[in-house]
């Protein structure tokens, strides 16, 4: 699913094309995409308003409204995309990175959309259906958002029980928005086994992951999400790690499939 890079782009781009612009049309009909809501009613609510911010945290984005309206909670979902498309056949979208697989134009895969007094329309575009419109989404039980973790707020959250380390990456309580890519790659580049128990992580440790979370999120945001990262390629059967040239390793960790290389990231460095 898109983790907070591609959740961070779709952000930006309701940031810088979807604002103050007055909404005069919401078609929120598809019951299982903006459940729990019946249809009408997310309409009813936005209705004469405009998106006046965007936020992140982690993967979970929502928008302000106007004159003290409600949030606007967009959730990409395995597969979503935001597409801004404005009369004169211009677009730009951001999310997803299933790019050329998409037409300018081809809205078909729309589920959500607003359409503006200027004729522009916002769309979340979600061939698996598998996105989330709500309003007043809960994110206070996030953690803290993986791109500005404190230091000591990434120690407290590795701080505790004996969960194996990729595990807790991908705990949305702990740390925000790493998904199971992100965490393979924050791993790889710590030089740490996935497997690892987080009390029995080093002051050191916990220290490269921070600095490799850092980076991840810094680069995947600025190459276009994480399907860029230098590791993710050669998650696959026979490749072998980009850095050593050991086989990688596959097997399943806090319930998802983890790769790692055999050399670099044994379970007892």
């Amino acid at each position: 699913m898109p983790e907070l890079p591609e959740v961070e782009s779709a952000r930006a781009v309701i940031e810088r094309s979807g604002l103050g612009r007055k909404i005069v049309e919401v078609d929120d009909t598809d019951t299982y995409v903006c459940r729990p809501h019946l249809p009408g009613q997310i309409r009813d609510a936005l209705m004469g308003r405009t998106l006046v911010a965007a936020h992140r945290r982690g993967k979970s984005m929502w928008c302000d409204t106007s004159e003290d309206g409600p949030e606007l909670g967009i959730h990409l979902g395995m597969s979503g995309k935001i597409v801004i498309g404005d009369p004169d056949g211009s677009e730009v979208d951001g999310g997803d990175y299933w790019e050329g697989r998409r037409l300018p134009g081809d809205y078909r895969w729309t589920r959500f959309a607003l359409t503006f007094a200027d004729g522009g329309r916002l769309m979340l575009v979600d061939p698996r259906r598998l996105g989330r419109v709500r309003l007043d989404p809960p994110v206070e039980a996030l953690g803290p958002d993986a791109a500005t973790i404190t230091p000591a707020g990434f120690r407290a959250a590795l701080g505790f029980g004996t969960a194996p380390v990729k595990a807790r990456l991908l705990d949305q309580e702990a740390v925000a928005g790493i998904g199971n890519l992100l965490a393979d790659q924050i791993l790889w580049s710590a030089r740490i086994n996935p497997g690892r128990r987080v009390d029995k992580l080093t002051t050191d440790d916990v220290n490269r992951l921070l600095r490799a979370t850092r980076t991840a999120v810094r680069e995947a945001i600025r190459d276009g999400g994480v399907h860029t990262l230098k590791v993710i390629p050669f998650r696959t059967a026979g490749g072998r790690c980009p850095r050593d040239g050991a086989p990688m390793v596959k097997s399943t960790v806090g319930g998802r499939t983890s790769w790692w290389c055999s050399r670099e990231q044994a379970l007892s460095g």
